[in-house]
C-alpha cells in the first residue's frame, strides 16, 4: 500500500490546523482555558505543550478504538462517552508527569489543567477526525496540528497581554474583554493564509 499520498495530504492538514483553520480561532474551541492560562507566557507555554500532546494521542487512539471497536460492534453512539474517558486518562497521566517533573508550572496552571479534560478543543478534534472521515495517518497529522495551532495562539495572546499589562487600557475592556478582542484580531490574521495554505 502506498503511503506517500496519505503523508502528503497529513502534512497539508496539518499546516491547514495551524493556520487557515485554527481549531481556536476559527472554531472557538477551548476558549475557557485560552482566556484564564494566557496572562504568563511560562504558563501558557506549559499548558499548551500539554494541549499538543494528549490531543495528537488522544485522536490517535479514538481513530483506533472507533474504528476497530466501534464501527464493527456498530456502537458508534458510544463515541462521545469513550473520547472523553481516553481524552480524561492522557490528561491524568499527563497531571501526574507535570506534578513530577515541574511543580512550579503544576500549580500555576491549577484547575486549568485537570480541565484540559472537557476542552472542547480537544473532544472537538477528535469529532472532527470521525465527521471528515480521516485516515489514520491524515488524523495524526490533523491532532498534532491542532495542537501546534493551540499553542500558537496561547502563547501570543499571553506574549500580547505581556505587553499591554502596564499599558492604560479602558475599565470597561480589561480583563476578557479586551483578550477577546485581541483573539478576534489574531483570528482574521490566522484566517489570512486562506488561499496561501489550502486543506481539507
Amino acid at each position: 500500500m502506498n503511503i506517500t499520498p496519505q503523508i502528503t495530504q497529513a502534512f497539508i492538514v496539518c499546516i491547514s490546523a495551524i493556520f487557515t483553520q485554527n481549531i481556536l480561532l476559527s472554531y472557538f474551541l477551548g476558549l475557557c482555558p485560552f482566556i484564564g492560562c494566557s496572562r504568563e507566557v511560562r504558563s501558557s507555554v506549559g499548558l499548551g505543550l500539554a494541549v499538543i500532546f494528549v490531543m495528537t494521542c488522544t485522536c490517535a487512539l479514538n481513530w483506533i478504538l472507533y474504528h476497530f471497536v466501534l464501527e464493527p460492534l456498530h456502537l458508534e453512539f458510544f463515541r462521545f462517552i469513550m473520547f472523553i474517558i481516553i481524552i480524561a486518562a492522557f490528561v491524568q497521566f499527563v497531571e501526574m508527569v507535570i506534578d513530577r517533573f515541574s511543580p512550579y508550572l503544576y500549580q500555576r496552571l491549577g484547575v486549568f489543567l485537570p480541565l484540559i479534560t472537557v476542552n472542547c478543543a480537544i473532544l472537538g478534534a477528535c469529532l472532527f477526525m470521525v465527521i471528515r472521515n480521516y485516515s489514520f495517518i491524515v488524523t495524526v497529522g490533523y491532532g498534532l496540528g491542532s495542537g501546534i495551532g493551540w499553542f500558537l495562539a496561547i502563547v501570543a495572546m499571553a506574549n500580547i497581554r505581556g505587553k499591554l499589562a502596564n499599558d492604560l487600557i479602558p475599565k470597561g475592556l480589561q480583563g476578557p474583554g479586551i483578550t477577546l478582542i485581541i483573539a478576534g484580531i489574531m483570528a482574521l490574521a490566522f484566517i489570512g493564509f486562506t488561499g496561501v495554505l489550502a486543506g481539507q
